[in-house]
């Protein structure tokens, strides 16, 4: 994990990186996505990345909680594939710290960002009469049932 540690010198908007999320579906057909990167876990390698609980990617890491994902390096040309484990972290999640790490997550996101997890469930079309920007959310009450944090345990690059 040394090479794409965060130790590693990113330009200013790295942990804004769009990454290609690879998971398997119930039959073993891969499924893939891009994610935005939320940055690493505080002293760690741990990769975290928010989604919603409503995605169909939830289920399929419950029941395989193993993914890659592809980080490319515009300036550099390099490409990193790491392989990992996923740890879903939504509200129901037991254990304490792993909740702070929801809430802190939560915080660190745009209103705007905030604001898609009030929306339809992922992979719908949005069809309303109500403008996405007249909805509104108290972001000090806490994340929506609908954030669900993703951290990748890296094992392998």
């Amino acid at each position: 994990m040394e090479a794409a540690s965060p130790q590693r010198q990113f330009s200013p908007l790295a942990f804004f990186l769009l990454l290609a999320c690879d998971s398997r579906t119930q039959h073993g057909r891969p499924s893939n996505r891009t994610v935005a990167v939320q940055g690493f876990q505080e002293n760690s390698d741990n990769i975290q990345v928010n989604t919603d609980t409503r995605s169909c990617k939830i289920e399929e890491l419950k029941k395989c909680p193993f993914a890659e994902i592809c980080w490319y390096f515009t300036e550099s040309w390099e490409q990193f594939r790491i392989s990992g484990r996923i740890d879903i972290i939504d509200g129901s999640n037991p254990d304490a710290v792993k909740l702070q790490q929801r809430e802190k997550a939560w915080c660190s996101i745009s209103v705007k960002s905030q604001l898609q997890y009030l929306g339809p469930n992922p992979g719908l079309p949005f069809i309303s009469e109500q403008p996405i920007q007249d909805l509104s959310i108290d972001s000090s009450t806490g994340p929506v049932n609908a954030l669900c944090l993703l951290v990748l345990d890296p094992y392998q690059v």
